[in-house]
């Protein structure tokens, strides 16, 4: 026998005694039985599967971790144990969607042995809801781990099938996640951000996210081959894409999973996932509606720098000040008012003070004026994505907010995605991704700085939505997709389709400040207010109806909702603005009715203070015919409905103003029959008949 088939045989030999006798299999069930999990090691790697309804969705997917300096956990693994357990509960909210959660799921936590090289385990642990799934990696302190870790790869993948349409924003822009949805097979994406939403060929919908983002980097759904994902870290700047040491958990990878596409919205998987509260009272974190001086600075009549047009001066505060408290608006907020706007702020965070307003701007002043009227100012910070800059300040920064009595504070991290700047010890500048690791350890040191502080944070540019509101309540609010100043000076703005789309989407990962209730709806093809600026694009405007303006206010959740259109143009308008100023922004319950990704949305919620019920539905540029089963409403019972529909003739391109606001008497259980003109909408508030 030569030496080569010498050398072939031992290898043989090597590799049948690590390779696992038999491959072991494991199942997990929903409790409703539909949704079933299978966790195999066959072929000595660690992979998932999902069924619904006896209807594969996910295929066998591998499962794993890479180290820069330790071995990983990809090759020759045997399952070495599990545990299982169920839970079933109730806990409530202090403010959101709805006040009681419902934690129904079964568990099953697989340990994973290394059989070849150092002595070494992972446990995943999944958790199975009748809505979909969510698993997460666990490794504990253990020998083969010592010491600082590194994590090179994610080897989570996600298998949909290539001809699984797919609706999504691109990862690795420069825009961050403030791209327009696009809807292709799963076959032709190459990068997704998450909450990435999908309609596979038997008709069943799922959504992929994380939930609990806290100590990892952001995850994107990277194309290894056609309809295959597998999850991509972000990197830190020249270094690994997680920073860590054992014992360590990763955020949970969630698959939601329903059989049209609201049952995709009407499911609580990302807050479940989600530690409880850590901050214990959080009254001051109350939901509300604000105005405040921004939308003028997008459209060009003020700016944030401090010349002759300056906005955020304090004669102009307290006109928003005044109309704010005359129609029952808690909050204002004011961009533009500290030092740092005035040269290039978006390359140049070093710029802004937190502490230091401009001479026009009485912030102390200001802020007894708007207590004596019930109001609040709302504090914006914004940073340019200097994490240094702002992190040094950040005490005295918020001290300054606490100090007038404000608990609110709007942040804001205008930069390109890859631009996030922070300086280490030895004064040399970094430039990270908005949504590394590094970003998110920041975003949780302002969180817990500002709820020391008895202060709500709004975050604008931010690392998207995994539900940590639950975890930290003061976390109200965040942006993380095209929101309304794109209508102002976006090319080109936001398409008829993008109010339906981003609630089967973006709003999957939680709330999201988008700054409605655009009352001129042609903001630039008026007379500029500057005359050193020139007329906008006409086309740049709010591509809906007045009607959709205040649906969405129901269909677009944020506990802190803005009417962000001037003062004047809600005065030229109040039949419309009634609603604005009845409907709520914290909810005792939602549900979603009815809808398709980016075509169309209906909710109802019910607003936790009046206990009365708000409906609010949108269409994309096709006009279109609902009928809405008020089942939501006690059955029998008498309401009488306040409607503001489209007009017979409306038209979101050439006649958005058309309205019709009129008032009905309905019957619980009975149907509601609305048309909705191309890009328009219906808001409705029902009122008990006694």
């Amino acid at each position: 026998m030569t030496k080569h088939w010498k050398s072939l045989i031992a290898m043989a030999v090597i590799a049948w005694a690590a390779a696992p006798a038999h491959a072991e299999t494991l199942t997990l069930a929903s409790p409703d039985g539909k949704i079933t999990v299978t966790v195999k090691d066959d072929g000595g790697q660690a992979t998932y599967a999902v069924d619904y309804n006896g209807k594969q969705v996910i295929a066998p997917s591998k499962m794993g971790l890479l180290f820069a300096e330790h071995h990983g956990f990809e090759r020759g693994l045997v399952i070495a144990g599990s545990t299982a357990a169920s839970s079933d509960t109730t806990w409530e909210q202090p403010w959101g969607e709805r006040r009681l959660v419902r934690d129904q799921h079964n568990e099953l936590a697989v340990t994973f042995k290394a059989s070849e090289g150092p002595n070494r385990q992972m446990t995943v642990r999944f958790r199975a809801f009748d809505t979909g799934i969510g698993f997460r990696y666990e490794l504990g302190a253990q020998p083969a781990l010592e010491g600082d870790v590194a994590i090179v790869e994610e080897l989570t993948q996600f298998g949909v099938g290539d001809k699984t349409t797919t609706w999504y924003t691109p990862a690795d822009g420069f825009n961050r996640n403030e791209y327009i949805y696009r809807m292709e097979p799963a076959g032709e994406v190459e990068n997704a951000h998450t909450p990435a939403t999908f309609k596979n060929p038997d008709g069943i919908y799922m959504a992929i996210h994380e939930a609990a983002l806290t100590d990892w980097s952001s995850m994107s759904l990277l194309a290894l081959r056609p309809g295959n994902f597998e999850a991509r870290l972000r990197n830190w700047s020249g270094g690994p894409k997680v920073k860590t040491k054992p014992p360590f958990k990763s955020p949970w990878r969630t698959i939601q999973i329903a059989p049209d596409a609201v049952g995709l919205i009407n499911s609580d998987i990302i807050l479940n996932l989600n530690e409880p509260n850590k901050l214990g009272d959080v009254s001051y974190a109350k939901p509300g509606k604000y105005i405040g001086i921004w939308w003028a600075m997008h459209i060009n009549d003020r700016t944030w720098a401090s010349n002759k047009y300056h906005g955020a001066t304090t004669a102009e505060t307290k006109r928003y000040i005044d109309f704010a408290a005359k129609h029952g608006f808690s909050g204002v907020l004011v961009e533009g008012w500290n030092k740092g706007w005035d040269g290039d702020w978006f390359n140049n965070g070093d710029l802004f003070s937190f502490t230091e307003p401009y001479p026009d701007y009485d912030i102390k002043g200001l802020s007894k004026y708007a207590a004596s009227k019930g109001v609040q100012l709302i504090v914006h910070h914004e940073t340019s994505a200097n994490l240094t800059n702002y992190e040094k300040q950040l005490e005295a920064g918020l001290d300054l907010v606490k100090s007038i009595g404000s608990h609110y504070v709007k942040s804001g991290y205008v930069s390109d995605a890859g631009d996030a700047v922070w300086v280490d010890d030895k004064g040399i500048r970094h430039y990270e991704y908005y949504d590394s690791q590094r970003m998110i350890d920041h975003h949780m040191t302002v969180i817990k700085a500002a709820a020391a502080r008895q202060i709500a944070m709004d975050t604008h540019e931010p690392v998207k939505d995994t539900g940590l509101r639950r975890t930290y309540p003061n976390w109200m609010s965040r942006e993380g997709a095209r929101g309304m100043e794109f209508n102002a000076w976006g090319s080109p703005p936001n398409p008829p389709s993008h109010e339906a789309m981003i609630a089967f989407t973006a709003l999957l990962g939680g709330p999201f400040d988008y700054t409605p209730g655009i009352f001129d709806l042609r903001p630039n093809e008026r007379l500029p207010v500057r005359p050193d600026m020139p007329r906008g694009d006409p086309k740049n405007r709010p591509q809906t109806t007045l009607a959709k303006q205040l649906a969405t206010y129901v269909t677009i959740y944020s506990p802190l909702q803005m009417a962000a259109d001037l003062p004047e143009n809600y005065e030229k308008r109040l039949d419309a603005f009634q609603f604005i100023k009845d409907v709520e922004a914290d909810w005792e319950q939602s549900v979603a009715l009815a809808g398709e990704v980016g075509e169309y949305v209906a909710f109802a919620r019910q607003g936790r203070k009046s206990k009365e019920w708000f409906l609010g539905a949108v269409t994309d540029s096709e006009p279109r015919d609902l009928s809405l089963p008020l089942s939501f409403l006690e059955a029998g019972k008498k309401y009488r409905a306040q409607i503001y529909r489209d007009g017979p003739h409306a038209h979101w391109d050439y006649n958005p103003y058309d309205i019709v606001i009129e008032e009905k008497v309905v019957t619980g259980g009975e149907v509601f029959a609305v048309h909705l003109a191309a890009s328009g909408g219906v808001a409705v508030r029902f009122i008990p008949v006694n």
